[in-house]
């Protein structure tokens, strides 16, 4: 059976991970549509194999070789599929890249995703991830998304509820993680759109450019102009975006934090916890800029750790540990890093 399928070996992932780390897949298959899945599902030596799903490489620190099947999602395409007296139902690919998908819906008058511009990776990841930035997260503009079920060979439906999104979290990291592939994602875009602009971050550039009551297409414009400013483009310096979560504590630990930091840089939720800008800690704890052996921080934004060339892996993660350390430390708070480790 597998004959049929365009398997390629010891391929190397540099070019499919944003920190630009050098890194082989053992086997390595483009996937472009389920039909593939399904002939990999079948085939018992495939099937077998330790699996990566691999989409746009943004949210993967690769410390080593993978010694399985890497599964690299191609699909494309994007579509509405309905509306009803609140929403458009907008339909895309796992395949296809988040930040022109975002732009796509705004070049058809759809808003809801502004607030996501330029957020590296693909469709299919996002809900793995519940990405979110400036106040919207996947979960508020989500309607539903197909899976394909590996121990099973079928393809389900998952709605909202059962993806289980929580901060940067969703089932597909417990109960389906390396069982199920996203194929495609349904997003519910609101008729009565109305802008997310609570960030200061948003609301600053907006009023910069003397914007007062901005179109979604305007968001979207002063959110790239902000993470352009703030963010590095993985093609020029490898990175993962932001590298660690915020930390959420206690209202109490928030209080003892802000009695020896009256600068803490911290967000209330609505579950009665605090979000701690893991950023504004790193940079309290002088990281910002510093550089160990090929890895770094960088100079603009605390949170993202960069290859500066030829860093593996290896030395990013062990960047991060030393980043983590400190942190603990000095404020008693664990960063967990949001790129998953390989």
């Amino acid at each position: 059976m597998t004959h049929s399928l365009p398997l390629q070996y010891d391929v190397s992932l540099r070019n499919h991970n944003t920190f630009g780390v050098e890194a082989s897949a053992h086997v390595y298959l483009p996937v472009t549509s389920a039909s593939t899945l399904e002939v990999v599902q079948r085939d018992a030596a495939l099937a077998a194999m330790p699996r990566l799903i691999l989409g746009g490489g943004s949210n993967i620190l690769l410390t080593r070789d993978f010694p399985g099947l890497v599964l690299h999602m191609e699909s494309k395409g994007i579509e509405i599929v309905g509306e009803d007296d609140d929403a458009t139902y907008v339909r895309a690919a796992a395949g296809e890249n988040w930040h022109q998908f975002v732009l796509w819906t705004l070049a058809h008058g759809l808003g809801g995703l502004e607030n996501l511009s330029l957020i590296p990776g693909s469709v299919g990841a996002a809900p793995i991830q519940n990405i979110g930035a400036y106040g919207i997260e996947i979960k508020d503009r989500f309607h539903a998304l197909t899976l394909f079920d590996f121990a099973t060979g079928e393809r389900t439906t998952l709605n909202k509820t059962e993806c289980m999104f929580g901060y940067r979290d969703s089932v597909f990291k417990h109960r389906l993680r390396d069982r199920g592939v996203v194929l495609d994602v349904t997003f519910t875009l609101p008729k009565k759109w109305q802008a997310v602009i609570r960030y200061a971050d948003v609301a600053n550039e907006l009023a910069a450019r003397n914007i007062v009551a901005p179109t979604a297409r305007q968001i979207s414009d002063a959110v790239i102009a902000i993470r352009t400013r703030k963010l590095p483009d993985p093609a020029v310096i490898g990175n993962a975006g932001s590298f660690f979560k915020n930390p959420l504590v206690t209202v109490e630990q928030r209080d003892a934090l802000l009695t020896r930091y009256p600068q803490l840089v911290n967000y209330a939720q609505p579950d009665g916890n605090v979000k701690l800008a893991a950023g504004w800690l790193i940079d309290q704890c002088g990281w910002k800029g510093r550089t160990a052996g090929a890895a770094g921080v960088y100079e603009n934004q605390a949170l993202v750790l960069v290859n500066r060339g030829g860093a593996s892996g290896a030395d990013i993660a062990q960047l991060a540990a030393s980043i983590q350390a400190d942190v603990a430390q000095r404020f008693n708070v664990q960063l967990e890093p949001e790129p998953i480790f390989l």
